[in-house]
């Protein structure tokens, strides 16, 4: 990583310099490949608080965040803090989507674990067994109402009677984010 430091209010020192590059530095050990942009880092001071800005410009993300605190040094580590949060966010969001488009060592493991569920099940006769049963009335809508009174409750699907078919439908949240809706024939 290469640094632009800054000071406003401030004289930067050496101490001050070394400070920010080893704890900024640390969050390297979170990508595969070096980190190639510049960081650029603010330090301010404003009556009795120190603030510090730090933003990474990369090609996929731009972390940035900011930290005010009455120790300087305090404040570095606040928002190394804060980046470190950021960046396992993300990665935990790309590591979500990668599974989700079906990398190959995912596609297996979950064949090869179905196959297994399969295998048990078969060489078992138990019996269906429900464990919780709901009644409830359904309301005519339509199906955006239906998606959105399903959003708001958090579920993955909703059933209610169509409006203008007096039928019972099922709206669904689909693996790719998008929805289904099921309809009587």
């Amino acid at each position: 990583m290469k640094y632009n430091i800054r000071g406003e209010n401030l004289e930067v020192t050496e101490a001050i310099k070394d400070y920010v590059e080893k704890k900024v530095g640390k969050l390297e050990r979170y990508f595969d490949e070096p980190v190639t942009s510049e960081v650029h880092v603010n330090l301010s001071v404003y009556n009795d608080e120190q603030e510090i800005e730090v933003t990474i410009p990369m090609k996929d993300l731009l972390l940035r965040a900011e930290e005010r605190h009455t120790d300087l040094y305090a404040a570095i580590d606040l928002v190394v803090d804060k980046l470190e949060r950021q960046i396992r966010k993300h990665k935990t969001k790309v590591n979500r989507k990668f599974r989700q488009e079906g990398a190959p060592k995912y596609v297996f493991a979950e064949l090869e674990k179905e196959a297994q569920e399969y295998q048990n099940g078969a060489s078992d006769d138990e019996d269906i067994e429900i464990v919780k049963q709901k009644r409830f009335d359904l309301k005519p809508m339509d199906s955006e109402e239906a998606v959105l009174q399903m959003d708001m409750l958090g579920h993955n699907f909703y059933v209610y009677t169509n409006a203008e078919t007096n039928e019972t439908n099922v709206v669904y949240r689909r693996r790719d984010g998008k929805y289904g809706l099921i309809e009587p024939s």
